[in-house]
This record gives structure tokens, sequence and C-alpha cells, in this order.
């Protein structure tokens, strides 16, 4: 009985000891808004006006163009969210992000398409990748990077991704 209480209180203390580089703290100034910039593979996190931080992403894996359809292969362009935050995500950590709008709901619903979701800011794949562009229409980086996005970002932050 005892022997086991002990085995238990080790577990729960490798599993926190694990977990514990993956959830950063962040005490600096608050993070209102998000700005992808595709053409420049460039994200950028900002306090008002003032950039905190900048990262190089990777895109969808047909980048060029707004996201219309399930499947194109393109992330998205406009103004959206963080819905939330996925702490285990297939890819590290990630950041949800409110596509589609109502437009683009609308707009692919007229063409009989679905119009896809599923977008996150997200790390990296359990495995290397070829190309610089992979994801299905996510903003990629690197994990290290995503634990300090992660503890920067809070649903409600506004992502505004232009071409």
């Amino acid at each position: 009985m005892w022997l086991g209480r002990v085995f238990s209180v080790l577990i729960i203390a490798l599993g926190l000891a694990a977990c514990e580089g993956k959830f950063k703290i962040y005490n600096g100034p608050k993070v209102t808004s998000i700005q992808v910039h595709k053409s420049q593979r460039k994200m950028y996190l900002l306090h008002g006006n003032e950039l905190l931080k900048e990262y190089k992403v990777s895109l969808g894996k047909n980048p060029v163009g707004p996201k219309q359809f399930e499947g194109d292969g393109k992330t998205p362009e406009g103004v959206y969210y963080i819905s939330h935050k996925n702490p285990r995500s297939r890819y590290h950590l990630s950041l949800g992000v409110s596509y589609p709008n109502s437009a683009q709901i609308a707009f692919a619903r007229q063409k009989r398409k679905p119009p896809g979701g599923d977008i996150f800011i997200h790390g990296g794949p359990l495995r290397p990748v070829k190309k610089w562009d992979w994801t299905e229409g996510c903003i990629a980086v690197t994990d290290e990077e995503m634990e300090e996005i992660y503890s920067m970002v809070n649903p409600g932050t506004s992502v505004r991704i232009l071409p």
C-alpha cells in the first residue's frame, strides 16, 4: 500500500516535469493582435502598434490566394480571432483560428463545396518535412516558438492574415 502511494506520487511528479517545458509563463505586455504576412512568410505578435515578437512561418502547401474550400491547401486571408488553445495538438501545441467566417461559408455553399476549417497556428509535425510550405492551410512555427507563442496569446486575440 505504502509502495503504491510512493509510485503514484513519483508518476505524477514525472508527468508534471515532462509538461513543464511545454507550458511557459509570459509576464510581458498583452498580445493584442497577430499579423501574418503570407508573401513574406512572417508572423508578428503586437501590443497595439508595438512589435513584441516576429517569427518565420510555413503555410499551406498551395499558399498563394485565400482559402476557399476544404482541401485546397491554402492558408486563409482576412480578419479572424484566436478561438481556443489546444494543449493536446498533433502538432505540439496549437491556437485555433476562427476560419471560416459567415461570408466564406456562404461562398463555399454557393459553389457546392465545403469551406474547410480546423485552421491553427501550431508547432511542427512529428516527422520532418521536405518543403517550406507543407500544412493543409495552417500557420506553422517550430515547437520551441510555439511554446512561446502559446504562453503569450489568449483566446479572443485578433488575427489578421494578409496576402
